[in-house]
């Protein structure tokens, strides 16, 4: 007579651990496409289809930290200098971080430039030559006032939750070029005003997060990618011998417990960073480049050295594969006083290399299909706090894009005579997102991954594409 063994489970996981088809088995045919598999031999960030033909391949994000004044910058406003020092003649928004006084006129001279006769203040000579390249966004407008919020919203779509980071998003959705670098790099990223949230993944698998390179305090010739240091100590050999004991453990690991995208993502990082040790000492050492190039990036001036080395590398990084890329300016646009001063500063720093980045990457054909975004978390007031600083100001503000994609030598939208509120051709951050995914070939509406019982997106649930500023 036969008889059959039952063996008692107590829950799910002992279920599925003892099933005829085994754990990985229904995993697999379980997961939606876009998830991790469970199978170790799995590549999430290989190169993946997108949904439509795309006009821009790659992204390369030069964010300015402490939120820029666009009054001072790129939204010249003739009645603010024509009324300096008089009660603005509407209504302030509520909120504020300290009281605020009269208008204040800028304290910079503004010119018209290119055929575009795009008008820019004085403390962007170089970017002001490449105006015609440029697609400015006057009527920008976030949710949130403060550092922290409006970091996360521009970086994440979400001001008030945890969200994957834009370069998450975009990376989850097309893998990178180059599977010996990671697919989204931030460089000198801020420790501060959400941190880690502003480049994390957040619930999509962890593979997708962003690589920070050094931090706001180390100067960029520093930042490093991470683990290659010691790797000449130590042979190749022997480095794969642990690696692949490494993954044998890990893999059995996951035969019992099944599916955990955070010990997968570890995975794909342990080899991601064995397969770098020979692409990125060379990546990272401009020696190669030219003279001439380093000093068009400013490399030769101590005032722009640092941020000339981000944008620098940042076109090294993007030629080799790297689907987005960050410069962060950190944290130095925050103008509550001394804004004339502090305002010169800081253009200065960033003013050359960013010109530089837009010349050389038209030279080489780069920015056909590489999209420039230029921008803070959010503007600054008209009127006066102190006798020289301007307070925070997310009703309106300017933003710029440029390449792949994008009408060149174009103002599109309006703030307000004096520039505190957009009011005409206004564009949301969920708008300015939604208009970069669909740049890359990613329809926003699609782009999602389910987490806690809902299907998630960049926009959740809003933005509209920008179609005017299409090409």
């Amino acid at each position: 007579m036969r008889c059959n063994t039952f063996t008692p489970v107590s829950n799910r996981r002992d279920f599925l651990k003892v099933s005829a088809a085994g754990f990985g088995s229904l995993a697999l045919a379980g997961l939606a496409a876009e998830e991790i598999r469970a199978d170790a031999k799995a590549n999430p960030l290989g190169e993946k289809p997108p949904h439509f033909q795309p006009k821009a391949r790659r992204v390369i994000f030069l964010f300015m930290h402490g939120g820029p004044s666009q009054v001072d910058t790129f939204d010249y406003k003739p009645l603010l200098e024509r009324d300096h020092g008089k009660p603005l003649p509407f209504a302030k928004p509520r909120v504020f971080s300290a009281p605020t006084g009269n208008l204040l006129k800028s304290p910079f001279k503004f010119q018209q430039y290119g055929q575009s006769g795009t008008w820019v203040s004085e403390i962007f000579p170089h970017i002001a030559g490449r105006v015609d390249d440029l697609c400015m966004i006057n009527g920008m407008h976030g949710s949130n006032s403060r550092h922290g919020g409006a970091l996360l919203e521009l970086h994440t779509g979400s001001d008030t939750f945890v969200r994957p980071s834009l370069g998450s998003w975009i990376t989850y959705g097309l893998g990178t070029e180059n599977q010996d670098l990671p697919g989204f790099i931030t460089m000198c990223p801020t420790l501060s005003h959400g941190g880690v949230n502003a480049f994390s993944s957040s619930f999509l698998p962890a593979v997708y997060s962003g690589t920070p390179l050094g931090n706001a305090s180390i100067p960029s010739e520093q930042a490093q990618i991470p683990f290659i240091a010691n790797a000449e100590q130590q042979s190749r050999r022997v480095q794969r011998l642990e690696l692949d004991l490494l993954r044998e453990m890990n893999t059995e690991q996951l035969g019992a417990t099944g599916p955990d995208s955070t010990l997968e993502s570890r995975i794909e990082s342990f080899e991601l960073a064995f397969r770098m040790q020979s692409a990125a000492p060379d990546l990272q050492d401009i020696s190669s480049e030219s003279e001439a190039t380093q000093k068009l990036y400013g490399l030769d001036q101590p005032a722009t050295k640092n941020f000339g080395r981000q944008c620098l590398m940042a076109r090294r990084f993007i030629e080799r594969g790297v689907r987005f890329v960050q410069c962060t300016h950190s944290y130095k646009w925050d103008q509550h006083g001394n804004l004339k001063a502090d305002h010169a500063k800081n253009a200065m720093e960033v003013d050359q290399p960013i010109a530089a980045l837009l010349m050389d990457l038209k030279s080489r054909g780069l920015l056909e299909d590489t999209l420039i975004l230029w921008g803070g978390e959010f503007g600054r007031t008209p009127v006066a706090q102190g006798d020289d600083g301007r307070d925070h100001n997310p009703q309106g503000y300017t933003m710029w894009l440029a390449g792949a994609g994008v009408k060149p030598g174009i103002q599109y939208g309006k703030t307000d005579d004096y520039g505190y509120y957009a009011v005409e051709d206004k564009v949301h951050l969920h708008d300015l997102h939604a208009t970069m995914l669909h740049l890359l070939g990613l329809d926003h509406l699609k782009l999602t991954y389910k987490y806690a019982g809902r299907d998630f997106r960049l926009t959740d649930v809003h933005g509209e594409i920008v179609h005017d500023i299409l090409a």
